[in-house]
């Protein structure tokens, strides 16, 4: 991972203490599948606007079919500054080289993905709307702690669904980034945002938008910008 990449996943910590937030980041996620023509949406999207981070998330498929996918929409983001994520598989993300992993509780362990992957690499971890599976990612040493699903999403089965409070308790008390995900769109996405989200994890809010990625990227800034405290 080069500097650019983990400045980006850095930014939002730098702040911490500071009466001004600095404005959260967007956090792609690919469709559930995706053809060979997937990179023209991904590039369309990052002309919308900056995104801080692509998660390569491809449920079902074979790892080898996985990398081939891979290679031009990791070129792209090295390209485009943005940092490459691969979901669920530490070997798959050590065979590409990928900017860092995403764990799901079960995916294995994220102080076994520091040692394989390395001290730069991003590890991130799914943690539901569990106070208590974030702490131990976070002790773990994950780089950022996802919570959700906030919001209905037809893009996976959810079973829990959190409270804003957990990401306006997190901020308070960690400096460790946290991201939201589940159902977050333009239009819900502010309040997750004033909750104290650090990312915006979207998906079908991107691909399935009537006007294109670009244009749902767009959408986003508003939507992004800096808290103001009262």
């Amino acid at each position: 991972m080069d500097t650019d990449d983990r400045e980006i996943f850095d930014a939002v910590t730098g702040a911490a203490g500071s009466e001004r937030r600095p404005p959260s980041l967007l956090y792609l996620i690919s469709p559930p599948s995706i053809g060979d023509d997937f990179i023209d949406q991904l590039r369309a999207a990052f002309d919308g606007g900056p995104v801080a981070a692509f998660q390569l998330r491809l449920k079902g498929v074979d790892e080898d079919e996985i990398a081939r996918l891979a290679a031009p929409l990791q070129a792209l983001c090295a390209e485009r500054d943005v940092a490459f994520i691969i979901n669920d598989s530490i070997a798959l993300a050590k065979r590409l080289n990928a900017d860092g992993v995403h764990l799901g509780q079960g995916d294995g362990d994220p102080k076994e993905a520091r040692r394989i992957l390395g001290p730069n690499a991003q590890i991130g971890v799914t943690c539901h709307a569990s106070r208590h599976l974030a702490m131990e990612a976070g002790e773990a040493g994950a780089d950022y702690v996802a919570f959700g699903a906030f919001f209905p999403t037809t893009t996976k089965e959810t079973e829990h669904r959190p409270e804003l409070a957990i990401l306006t308790w997190w901020s308070a008390v960690f400096e460790l980034p946290c991201v939201a995900i589940g159902g977050v769109t333009a239009q819900n996405g502010r309040a997750l945002v004033e909750a104290g989200a650090d990312f915006l994890a979207v998906s079908s809010a991107v691909w399935a938008h009537p006007e294109g990625p670009g244009a749902a990227v767009a959408e986003f800034w508003p939507v992004l910008a800096p808290v103001v405290p009262d």
